[in-house]
């Protein structure tokens, strides 16, 4: 099959609405017609170069859409679906699987840096050259070919721009609070960085009955969001102390879990100079992979728990739904994120407004 796609062909380029082919369909495998992919942070790193992938390549992993055809091990039944992809296909029986962490999949992990589909292979071509395929989606297309288990029905009423954002931000800060740290009724919150995942994170926080949830970040307006789903204080840094206003909220213990998102060496060492003694932390964001953090020593100390999470202890198969259901009974708000609805020529657009901070999250939308 033919059809359109953004491709990146070099690191720090513009990307190229092409036209791409695609090999046939394995037995374990479906074609979803997408309808909408958002662009995030990830995608940004692998166009700056900071991310090193094969190329070229299509990018695109927050991704939802309609399943047009299954291969032969996939129930007909299936056709028509609406779907929010997930970018963590994993085998099912291999160390970390076996140990409930299929983030760590052998097969996932081997095979991601390649940019190849699950099983190794290269079937998407750009005229007679090998095209890659980021996260195991390259969502940025007209079509996404994924493996059964990744595809994830929604409710037939979840609007798909909204869904689309589940594959990857809202499950990586929903999850984060919930999964991850198990955030409990009346527990006091710190959330660095109110992007996509920080809101969400936010958001999951309120969920799980936190009751003070201090949100931290240098943008204003995104501050105001934060109010607006569920965060009670907040901070502007660098101009306030926000350790000490979390000690303040905590008759000077500072926060039972501080969740960061915002990537950078300063509010790593923020994320432990607030967390109380016997608290935990959650990393989210990232740095560059060779990138050095100091912290103070002291920060460190006192049974403090420090987590890196990637997306949140996703089991999609269970968590997408429920966070569709709870968008739907008003109790997850996804409407704000969407800052701009773009076609698919008007990409570059959408990551130059990525890299310079503006909005929340732009949509690739594909209006048939």
């Amino acid at each position: 099959m033919r059809f359109r796609a953004a491709v990146l062909r070099e690191p720090r380029k513009r990307l190229a609405v092409e036209t791409i082919e695609a090999g046939d369909l394995q037995p374990n495998e479906v074609v979803v017609r997408v309808a909408a992919a958002g662009l995030c942070h990830t995608d940004l790193e692998v166009i700056d170069g900071q991310l090193a992938y094969p190329m070229p390549i299509v990018l695109g992993h927050e991704t939802a859409g309609v399943i047009e055809d299954v291969g032969s091990a996939v129930s007909p039944k299936r056709r028509g679906e609406r779907v929010v992809l997930s970018w963590n296909p994993h085998c099912g029986h291999c160390f970390h699987c076996e140990r409930g962490q299929p983030i760590l999949c052998e097969t996932y992990v081997a095979n991601g840096p390649q940019a190849v589909q699950f099983d190794g292979t290269t079937r998407l071509r750009l005229g007679s050259a090998p095209l890659r395929t980021m996260f195991y989606i390259a969502g940025f297309a007209e079509y996404a070919i994924v493996t059964d288990g990744c595809a994830i029905a929604m409710p037939a009423d979840m609007p798909l721009d909204r869904a689309c954002l589940i594959g990857c931000g809202v499950m990586t800060g929903v999850g984060a609070a919930i999964n991850i740290a198990k955030i409990g009724y009346g527990d006091a919150v710190m959330v660095i960085g109110c992007g996509a995942v920080g809101l969400s994170a936010i958001q999951g926080a309120r969920l799980a009955g936190a009751t003070t949830i201090l949100a931290v970040d240098r943008n204003r307006e995104r501050l105001a969001l934060a109010r607006q789903v569920g965060a009670n204080h907040v901070a502007v840094v660098p101009d306030d102390d926000a350790p000490a206003i979390a000690r303040s909220l905590t008759d000077g213990r500072g926060v039972d879990c501080v969740l960061e998102s915002a990537g950078n060496a300063p509010a790593f060492r923020l994320s432990a100079e607030a967390c109380r003694t016997g608290g935990q932390i959650v990393w989210l964001g990232k740095t560059g992979v060779n990138e050095e953090v100091a912290f103070r020593w002291g920060s460190l100390m006192g049974e403090k728990r420090i987590v890196r999470s990637s997306y949140g202890g996703a089991r999609p198969a269970r968590d997408f739904p429920r966070l569709a259901r709870a968008y739907l009974d008003g109790k997850l708000q996804l409407d704000p994120y969407l800052t701009r609805r773009l076609q698919l020529e008007e990409i570059n657009a959408g990551f130059d407004d990525l890299k310079a901070g503006r909005g929340i999250r732009s949509v690739i939308v594909f209006d048939r």
